[in-house]
């Protein structure tokens, strides 16, 4: 296919939006919810791009036409136009900057929520506590941002950490933000269990995944095998008296979920099935996106202290991230909480990777 330069693009979505608003009028589609909420989405995606678009075309349109008046023009007339013409020529490159970043292409994840999965790796129950660190940051920072977190399972360490906790961050951004939390976290600091006082190195790993729901997979029944127990709280004593802890068995990709923090046997099996289906969409992304398909793996590692994402360092008051070498001497902000400006770095670095590749699947 040949090269098409961000103009004809954006002639081409011009093209489509007039369409979208032809087929949101149709009966059929306004009785068809599945493809009203899709044709909508879409719809409401594109407003914003043509509303700059046609902005440019209003101030190109005006520079032409003062430019073909300019000859004829005289005295004050001629120095209007002419200020006409200096002004658009001031406007144009800007809004075809700001045209270029609207252009780039959209994350297909966009407005879901986000599953959270955080385990201790390497360094003990240092960090299983370090894990717990790490969740009350997410849990703070979507507190901040307007989310909502819901809690799907845990089971508590020995000290009050997390061998593995599991979690949904619930908000319209929550995966533009926090799609870029996954991998190996790495702590350096003296561990409440060290009596020399010497600094240890631990580290936790996140996944951070995009919840999927009943529209994006679907799952037959008859493929589960679903298991009821007593729920049980740390080094197996009952807290509970009835079966209310579910474990699910999906058998064609042998993935097993358990729920059992809540006292309702339905609601651990609809916190299971969340976090089934999300894994499932995952997996099904994988398969579908060759390229991506480590991409799990790539955001777990091995949680060895060699595998880093970033460091939380006490000492040095330091945390960086060493995807883009980016540091901030905020330690115990950014635990409570103020995760932004490292958000804001790897947004503007993936931004910035996205322009510099030409943006060309765009809108």
């Amino acid at each position: 296919m040949a090269h098409l330069d961000m103009f004809d693009r954006l002639r081409q979505v011009a093209d489509e939006y007039e369409t979208l608003e032809h087929q949101l009028s149709d009966p059929e589609v306004l009785a068809d919810p599945i493809q009203l909420r899709t044709l909508s989405k879409r719809y409401n995606d594109l407003g914003p791009v043509i509303e700059k678009f046609r902005l440019h075309q209003l101030r190109s349109s005006d520079r032409d036409a003062a430019r073909e008046m300019l000859p004829e023009a005289t005295g004050d007339e001629r120095e209007l136009m002419q200020a006409e013409i200096d002004e658009a020529e001031a406007q144009l490159p800007g809004l075809e900057d700001e045209l270029r970043e609207m252009m780039l292409p959209k994350d297909p994840y966009d407005g879901k929520n986000v599953v959270m999965e955080i385990r201790g790796a390497e360094g003990g129950e240092e960090a299983n506590l370090f894990a717990r660190d790490l969740y009350e940051m997410y849990d703070a920072y979507a507190a901040s941002s307007g989310w909502k977190t819901e809690l799907l399972s845990s089971t508590l360490s020995d000290m009050g950490g997390f061998n593995e906790i599991t979690f949904v961050v619930k908000g319209a951004t929550a995966w533009r933000y926090l799609k870029f939390e996954g991998g190996p976290h790495r702590v350096q600091r003296v561990p409440v269990t060290e009596s020399q006082g010497r600094i240890h190195t631990s580290s936790a790993t996140v996944t951070a995944l995009p919840e999927a729901d009943e529209v994006d997979v679907s799952v037959d029944d008859r493929d589960l095998d679903i298991d009821v127990f007593r729920a049980s709280g740390p080094g197996g004593q009952s807290v509970n008296t009835t079966d209310s802890a579910v474990r699910i068995t999906h058998r064609p990709t042998g993935l097993v979920v358990s729920m059992q923090d809540e006292r309702s046997q339905l609601q651990n099996r609809l916190r299971a099935m969340t976090v089934l289906r999300t894994r499932l969409f995952e997996l099904a992304e994988l398969e579908r996106r060759e390229e991506q398909s480590d991409a799990r793996r790539s955001q777990t590692g091995g949680g060895g202290r060699s595998e880093k994402i970033r460091t939380y360092n006490f000492k040095e008051n330091r945390v960086t991230d060493h995807r883009i070498g980016f540091t901030i001497y905020r330690l115990a902000d950014t635990l409570a909480g103020d995760l932004q400006p490292v958000v804001d770095a790897l947004a503007a670095n993936e931004r910035s990777r996205l322009l510099a590749e030409g943006g060309e699947s765009g809108q």
